[in-house]
């Protein structure tokens, strides 16, 4: 048995690693921020990007003025909030079923808020003005929640085998459902819809970004409060209970929030996937499993992911803005099968 100076001694350590990658991950959120406001097609120098934010908004005349305002920072902005929303969205649900296997994506949360997305854009809907998007995606990603996770419950348990293979029949269904959907819309919105599917923040307003700032936020927040009880639930359900954890409303608001996390983001920047895998599976290497850190720097990883990801569907090929869930499919989809090789090895998925 270790003493209580050896414990001491890798406490402190684990503190210290954890604070340092507070501040690396901080450093380099503001850098790829301010590289993301540098390079592009239209080309602009750091003193040129100093001297437009310096002058305001409201000082469209400097050059680049319009593209830095009204281009590439409300970009930037719904970069930073879909890129937490799908980090933290994993974060949670990996702490829930204590599977890293779990991400929105894969068990097809994404794809079914994609669905009501595209409900929404197919058929030009706006009974609630703008936010009938994000509305129309956080009810159908509810939906598709709890019906993932009935059909995934057996004798009263949800496996997670078998919750990423329901996932996988859902991926289909909601594919199915977003294509047919395309073949209805007018052939000028075609094009967008299929852009649409494969993720992009092409296009990106503050109209937008004024939707899904404060519902994210807010979900991020309350994420971010919880994180701590998440790590109780690891314990079993008779040891949170008796910790003071109502587990099934502790549950259900993990689940609802990593819907609505999920939905949000589906809803203007499209189907981005593995987000919510790669971000928290790569944390938990370097600061352990603590949700109480995993969570709330999951949201700046998540934010970082996608800023470089984003830059490069912008910068790899001139005059042309790929989409961003290539990107994040090209780490992501390796990473997943990692990660259910390791897992079977152990014989640990079920």
């Amino acid at each position: 048995m270790k003493s209580h100076s050896e414990n001491r001694t890798v406490l402190e350590h684990r503190t210290a690693v954890r604070w340092t990658t507070v501040g690396v991950l901080l450093v380099v959120l503001v850098v790829a921020v301010l590289v993301n406001l540098v390079l592009g097609q239209y080309a602009l120098s750091p003193t040129e990007v100093a001297r437009v934010l310096l002058a305001g908004p409201g000082d469209t005349s400097l050059e680049g003025g319009n593209v830095i305002w009204h281009i590439r920072l409300p970009r930037i902005v719904l970069c930073l909030l879909v890129g937490s929303g799908l980090a933290v969205a994993g974060a949670l649900l990996q702490g829930l079923f204590g599977n890293p296997l779990t991400e929105p994506s894969v068990i097809g949360v994404t794809s079914g808020a994609g669905v009501g997305a595209a409900l929404s854009i197919v058929f030009n809907l706006s009974f609630v003005g703008a936010a009938t998007t994000p509305l129309l995606a956080s009810v159908a990603g509810v939906l598709t929640t709890v019906a993932i996770y009935r059909l995934s419950r057996i004798r009263g348990e949800v496996q997670v085998l078998t919750l990423v293979l329901t996932g996988i029949a859902v991926n289909a269904v909601a594919g199915a459902a977003i294509s047919f959907m395309i073949f209805l819309a007018p052939t000028s919105s075609r094009e967008q819809i299929t852009f649409w599917q494969m993720g992009s923040l092409n296009g990106a307003m503050w109209s937008q970004v004024a939707v899904v700032v404060v519902p994210l936020l807010v979900c991020l927040v309350a994420s971010c409060l919880i994180a701590g009880r998440i790590d109780l639930l690891s314990l079993g359900e008779r040891a949170a209970g008796h910790a003071g954890v109502n587990v099934p409303a502790m549950r259900m608001w993990i689940i609802g929030l990593s819907t609505v996390l999920s939905a949000l983001a589906v809803s203007y920047a499209g189907i981005i996937g593995f987000v919510g895998l790669i971000v928290p599976h790569i944390l938990r290497q370097v600061i352990g499993a603590s949700n109480r850190w995993l969570v709330p720097l999951s949201a700046v990883g998540g934010a970082v992911l996608l800023l470089i990801a984003d830059l490069a569907a912008r910068t790899l090929i001139p005059l042309a803005d790929l989409p961003i869930g290539i990107f994040t499919a090209l780490v992501g989809g390796p990473t997943f099968f990692v990660l259910l090789r390791r897992m079977l090895k152990k014989g640990g998925v079920a």
